[in-house]
């Protein structure tokens, strides 16, 4: 409404004006030559506006047309990549949902979730991605996904983790992936000296071998090169996990890296590594005593 009222204020005022300088001007030829210049003039004046309004609505028609057009190719592009492109529209819908319901502090969580999200996925698409401190949750997303064989090292660096509530996590996805997958995992807890090799580190690598995974204890001093080791896993021989530590040698970043050279580095160190170390010998078992003689008392 407002605009137009402006509208006819201004044709009104260009045609009044084109009366008013045709009267001064010409003032022989009575008042048709005043009327017709008003009227052609305020008319002129009225299209002229109608072509500027039209101007706006097809420049924002066409930035429309763009965006959904950019949109249209980015889920073609979806639709035609391993993800899935009802993934990306559930995640869409939701942050919808979230904009039109849900209050300041949801829509604020909502946002850093989503940047989050969204930087993963670009490091991912450049090679690599990080975030601070541990990630037990991209551990053992990736461990559902692994689909041949997992690779890993265990240094000082994580051994607490496998003290908290996330490792019997991750080790109920390695067990699952093992099963119900036939996926290969390999684990060297590495040590620097062998005053390292506990008891608890011997049970921790039984407690693997009874989920099926092979695990063996590396210790440094004992081998030629006495290398110094990360604490990385690697997935199927594609995406490799790492866990940085700070100055204190505690958990200060998790890396995940893609890029071909790296992950086979990392391959080739744990080969010579696994290569370098004996399994642990079978526990032999108890012998049972023969029927109708005692068993004899242990010496000493």
């Amino acid at each position: 409404m407002p605009k137009m009222f402006w509208r006819i204020v201004i044709t009104a005022s260009a045609a009044g004006g084109a009366f008013l300088l045709t009267s001064i001007l010409d003032q022989d030829d009575g008042d048709i030559w005043q009327w017709v210049a008003s009227i052609v003039i305020g008319s002129a004046a009225l299209i002229v506006q109608y072509l500027l309004d039209f101007g706006e609505r097809f420049e924002k028609v066409d930035t429309r047309f763009n965006e959904i057009l950019a949109a249209t190719t980015l889920f073609s592009q979806v639709d035609g990549s391993v993800l899935r492109s009802d993934e990306v529209t559930r995640l869409v819908l939701g942050y919808t949902k979230v904009r039109e319901r849900g209050g300041d502090i949801v829509q604020a969580f909502a946002e850093k979730e989503l940047g989050r999200l969204a930087k993963t996925m670009e490091g991912l698409g450049s090679g690599s991605a990080d975030c601070p401190g541990e990630n037990n949750e991209w551990l053992i997303d990736i461990t559902d996904c692994v689909k041949m064989t997992l690779d890993a090292t265990s240094t000082s660096v994580d051994r607490e983790f496998w003290t908290n509530g996330s490792a019997e996590r991750y080790l109920a996805a390695q067990e699952k992936a093992i099963k119900r997958r036939g996926v290969e995992i390999r684990r060297l807890f590495v040590v620097r000296d062998t005053d390292e090799v506990t008891p608890e580190l011997r049970a921790l690598c039984e407690r693997h071998r009874r989920r099926g995974i092979e695990a063996r204890i590396a210790v440094r001093s004992l081998m030629e090169s006495s290398p110094k080791v990360d604490d990385f896993i690697v997935f199927d021989g594609e995406l490799c996990f790492e866990t940085k530590p700070d100055q204190e040698s505690n958990p200060d970043r998790t890396w995940l890296s893609a890029e071909p050279d790296h992950i086979e580095d990392r391959i080739s160190q744990f080969s010579e590594l696994w290569a370098a170390t004996e399994p642990d010998p079978e526990p032999e078992p108890a012998a049972e005593p023969q029927p109708g003689v005692a068993p004899t008392a242990a010496s000493g």
